[in-house]
């Protein structure tokens, strides 16, 4: 398989380095409520308990970073990666194969992409450029008429993550660029007026990837105040962020994507920390996982995921979880 991209290379030493500061027994008990959740056939499920490459991806990568990825789970995901390599699959399956698979051989020594076609990453690379529209971003799916922040942001980690360029950057960055509102952040697709946490974070991400790894230049320095103030404003009396300004509570996933871009301009502590940790702890189950937000009554692998990659991160800029 290929190296990782620098950027989640980055993301996924910094988490790392973080919860490796947390107590055992917090990292044992988030462990062992991902463990609990593998399948009969190697995969992790959503909420309805089939396997899924989606929810598997976010497994994993949780496992890598709490180092209990081992050989024998990492064997058995393998088996389950292996029935998955159509390229009709969605971006976002795409995206949590390829990644997944290169966890596994890198933090537990296990192939899992061997059984692939020679042409796969080719034709991989092929169908998520079939997803480019005239505006320079990526669609959800080909059926999609218009580009998605999000969903441009993932076509290009997943084209990084095959070692394959990104055709015309540049028009990829302009794509981005015009997605920001006057409110400092960024939306999903053009019709939205008010930003979102989430879009954001995702912009943010891909034009730190494109200028830093794509020759574009500096593209976030004449965003990042708006970016900043914007992020800010989202965080709720909770302690958490909140998805926009519609929103009246926090969530999880807001939580930890407006944290990371926060972090990645150099501005994480211009939202209460504590707040932060006390939110993200409200949400901790005794068992182990994560629930997305109050409102929220089970937990799951991708929100869980959200879970423990916040409390790395928050570890990693000095506010540390007790047990």
């Amino acid at each position: 398989m290929p190296t990782p991209s620098p950027y989640l290379v980055s993301l996924t030493v910094r988490l790392a380095e973080g919860l490796g500061r947390l107590p055992a027994t917090l990292r044992d008990r988030h462990a062992g409520f991902f463990l609990a959740r593998q399948n009969a056939d190697g995969g992790f499920p959503g909420r309805d308990g089939q396997s899924d490459l989606y929810y598997t991806g976010f497994a994993v990568r949780s496992l890598a970073l709490l180092d209990r990825l081992d050989a024998d789970v990492g064997g058995r995901v393998a088996g389950f990666l292996q029935t998955r390599t159509a390229t009709q699959a969605h971006v976002v399956d795409l995206f949590s194969l390829v990644f997944a698979a290169q966890l596994l051989e890198m933090a537990a020594g296990v192939r899992a992409m061997g059984a692939a076609p020679p042409a796969w990453r080719g034709n991989v690379a092929g169908m998520i450029e079939s997803l480019r529209r005239d505006d320079g971003g990526y669609a959800k799916s080909p059926e999609g008429a218009a580009s998605s922040t999000y969903y441009s942001f993932l076509s290009a980690l997943t084209l990084e993550l095959l070692e394959t360029p990104i055709p015309q950057p540049g028009r990829l960055a302009e794509f981005v660029l015009s997605q920001r509102r006057d409110d400092g952040g960024f939306v999903e697709i053009r019709p939205m007026r008010r930003g979102g946490v989430n879009p954001t974070a995702a912009a943010v991400g891909l034009l730190k990837l494109l200028g830093e790894g794509h020759g574009a230049g500096d593209l976030l320095g004449p965003v990042a105040d708006g970016v900043i103030d914007f992020l800010c404003d989202q965080q709720c009396d909770e302690g958490g962020l909140r998805a926009n300004t519609a929103i009246p509570i926090a969530d999880l996933l807001s939580t930890f994507t407006g944290l990371l871009t926060l972090t990645d301009l150099g501005a994480a502590e211009e939202v209460d920390l504590p707040e932060v940790l006390r939110f993200v702890r409200s949400v901790d189950q005794p068992a182990g996982g994560f629930l997305a937000a109050a409102w929220d009554e089970a937990v799951d692998v991708e929100y869980s995921f959200y879970g423990v990659g916040s409390l790395g991160l928050l570890a990693s800029l000095g506010v540390v979880a007790d047990g």
